[in-house]
C-alpha cells in the first residue's frame, strides 16, 4: 500500500510556471501507474495526466494540458512531479496525485485509482 503527498501548490500569475510533487512513501512507486488529476470549483474532477512510473516514456496528457504540462518522475526519490507552464485561469483547481497498481498495457485517466493524495490548491490570478 502506498501513501501519496502533494505540495508546490500556490499562487501564481497568468503566463507563469509551477511544479507540483507527489511523493510517495510505504511503497515503491515502480510498480504503479501514477497519474495527476485537478477539480476546478464547481467542476468535476478532470484526469489531466498519467504514466507507468518505471517508464516515463508512457507519458499520457489530456488535450487542455498538452504541450504546456509535463509529468516526471525521481526514481531515487520516489516522487512524481508535475510541470506547470503557460498557466492560465482557468487551471485553477485542486491538483491531487493518484497511483494504482500496474496491470494491462498502460495507463489510462479513466481506469479507476486507488490510492489518492489530499490534494494541492493551485490559483491563476493576477
Amino acid at each position: 500500500q502506498v501513501q501519496l503527498v502533494e505540495s508546490g501548490g500556490g499562487l501564481v500569475q497568468p503566463g507563469g510556471s509551477l511544479r507540483l510533487s507527489c511523493a510517495g512513501a510505504g511503497s515503491t512507486l515502480d510498480y504503479y501507474f501514477v497519474a495527476w488529476f485537478r477539480q476546478a470549483p464547481g467542476k468535476e474532477r478532470e484526469g489531466i495526466s498519467c504514466m507507468t512510473f518505471s517508464d516515463p516514456r508512457s507519458a499520457f496528457y489530456t488535450d487542455s494540458v498538452k504541450g504546456r504540462y509535463t509529468i516526471s518522475r525521481d526514481k531515487n526519490n520516489n516522487t512524481v512531479y508535475l510541470q506547470m507552464n503557460s498557466l492560465g485561469p482557468a487551471d485553477t483547481a485542486i491538483y491531487s496525485c493518484a497511483a494504482e497498481q500496474v496491470y494491462g498495457m498502460g495507463c489510462s485517466l479513466r481506469q479507476p485509482y486507488d490510492y489518492w493524495g489530499t490534494g494541492t490548491q493551485v490559483t491563476v490570478s493576477s
